[in-house]
């Protein structure tokens, strides 16, 4: 089938595209001798997972236990959980995880982890993990200088080993340009170097210190202490790294293929391709420099200002040659948002479509256990 065949709204995913990002980020890693262990969450499927092993990835990140358990299945074995878990339907599952592979939780306070422990302690299982720094988003972690003194108040806790220290730089995604995301990396490389610091004078080993956005990869990738690098956007891209020239338009990954279905007005024209499909993001932690709900490919002259759930209203400045019965190609604002908005990618290479890519590990677990 050709891409012209498919029916509209689809979210397409350029293969060749994807693949050069992957290359593209394998590459650097190993140039510096990094790891990287991508976020799954971007796009929540087993196959990609696969696909980002086969090209270096040697752990993975996970913003859910579902995805933890998805990876542990297919067989993965370093998985690392970003967050703390605190109620004891989730304890339960981590533990069950750490007896499967080599999982490690993400702790930031001794009220999870006091949790944790004793249902750890009960099961005789070790809980590995790492103490989150906040290295300036301001949503979990403690603050640099504080590390060793979580580390040595969880030391009580015998069935809880400590392996690193972790933290995601997400305020990056505050950067309004290219040039503004240096001071974030250096955030991040000054609370990891204060951070390790403070551990490593305590007497802690740090078998693991990882970090990471996809923005400030290249930008502290040489960094003397992040041996783990967790970008997750980069194997998609979207309309918030081409705000900050983190990425160019053809490596941005995935898309929406729309059809323009109405001119009502002169100066705008009617997409079937709404909010269930482009998600609602222009920019997260306050970025105002994305204009509009996406990026339509090869039209500068068309601002997607408008969304419904299921059609969007594009703006039009000067001329354009689009017709209703066109297709277009939207690049999202926020890609894991879009991922998440659909149960398969349509892979392509090409004006050809190649396969189609489920997305298989979305589901809330819910379902499994409610007979």
């Amino acid at each position: 089938m050709k891409i012209n065949e498919i029916h509209t709204p689809a979210i397409v995913l350029n293969l060749d595209y994807m693949e050069h990002n992957l290359q593209k980020y394998a590459r650097i890693a190993a140039a510096y001798g990094k790891e990287i262990w991508p976020m799954v969450k971007t796009h929540k499927s087993t196959e990609l997972a696969a696909l980002q092993k086969t090209y270096g990835s040697t752990g993975f990140l996970c913003g859910t236990l579902d995805e933890a358990e998805a990876l542990c299945t297919a067989g993965i074995e370093n998985i690392m959980y970003a967050y703390p878990a605190a109620t004891a339907v989730s304890i339960d599952r981590i533990i069950a995880l750490a007896q499967k592979c080599n999982f490690i939780v993400r702790l930031d306070g001794t009220a999870a982890a006091e949790a944790i422990h004793a249902k750890a302690e009960a099961a005789g299982v070790i809980i590995n993990y790492t103490i989150i720094i906040d290295s300036g988003l301001h949503r979990f972690g403690v603050k640099p200088d504080m590390a060793a003194v979580l580390a040595k108040e969880l030391q009580k806790y015998k069935n809880l080993r400590c392996k690193g220290i972790s933290t995601h730089p997400g305020h990056v995604y505050g950067a309004r340009t290219h040039e503004d995301i240096a001071a974030y990396c250096a955030d991040e490389a000054q609370s990891i170097a204060i951070a390790a610091a403070a551990m490593r004078e305590a007497g802690y080993s740090l078998e693991i210190i990882s970090s990471g956005a996809t923005p400030t990869f290249e930008g502290t990738i040489a960094d003397a202490n992040i041996s783990i690098y967790h970008p997750g956007n980069y194997i998609f891209n979207d309309g918030i790294q081409l705000s900050t020239r983190t990425a160019t338009e053809d490596e941005c990954a995935l898309y929406i293929l729309a059809s323009v279905i109405s001119h009502p007005a002169a100066e705008y024209f009617i997409c079937d391709a709404g909010s269930k499909c482009l998600g609602l993001d222009q920019g997260a932690h306050g970025n105002t420099s994305i204009v509009g709900y996406g990026v339509v490919k090869g039209h500068p002259e068309l601002t997607l200002e408008g969304l419904s759930e299921e059609v969007g209203k594009l703006h039009v400045r000067g001329t354009t040659d689009i017709r209703v019965g066109d297709k277009i190609c939207i690049i999202p604002n926020h890609s894991c948002s879009s991922a998440n908005l659909t149960s398969y990618f349509v892979g392509i290479r090409g004006d050809m479509v190649d396969h189609l890519i489920p997305v298989d590990i979305r589901g809330n677990s819910t379902k499994k256990n409610i007979r």
